[in-house]
């Protein structure tokens, strides 16, 4: 089993910054892409940000320049910077990875989620 734990969310005021990280743990032979979706209340997850094995980054276009993900090899960890917040980025935030075990398995693991709350 692949187990992601988030953490980094908050209520932040409009302007502000967050850092999301999300650590994967577990029987994990590789890790390929790893991403970040979110879900506003009363709409459906939407992608925000992935990355593959080699850095090839894909942006949801609504958080173009503000939003920033990378990710730490070492410790299957992926991580989500937010600057310039807006209430519009108010949602719960989901880490994906998609990776490989031990046993020659394929898995996609979701986080459990962390609640960001954009507001003055």
């Amino acid at each position: 089993q692949v187990h992601l734990v988030e953490s980094g969310g908050g209520l932040v005021q409009p302007g502000g910054s967050l850092r999301l990280s999300c650590a994967a743990s577990g029987s994990i032979f590789s890790i390929a892409d790893m991403g970040w979706y979110r879900q506003a209340p009363g709409k459906e997850r939407d992608l925000v940000a992935t990355i593959d094995t080699r850095g090839n980054i894909n942006y949801a276009d609504s958080i173009k320049g503000r939003f920033s993900i990378s990710r730490d090899n070492t410790k299957n960890t992926v991580y989500l910077q937010m600057n310039s917040l807006k209430p519009e980025d108010t949602a719960v935030y989901h880490c994906n990875v998609k990776g490989s075990t031990f046993m020659g398995g394929r898995f996609t693991s979701w986080g459990q989620g962390t609640q960001v709350t954009v507001s003055s």
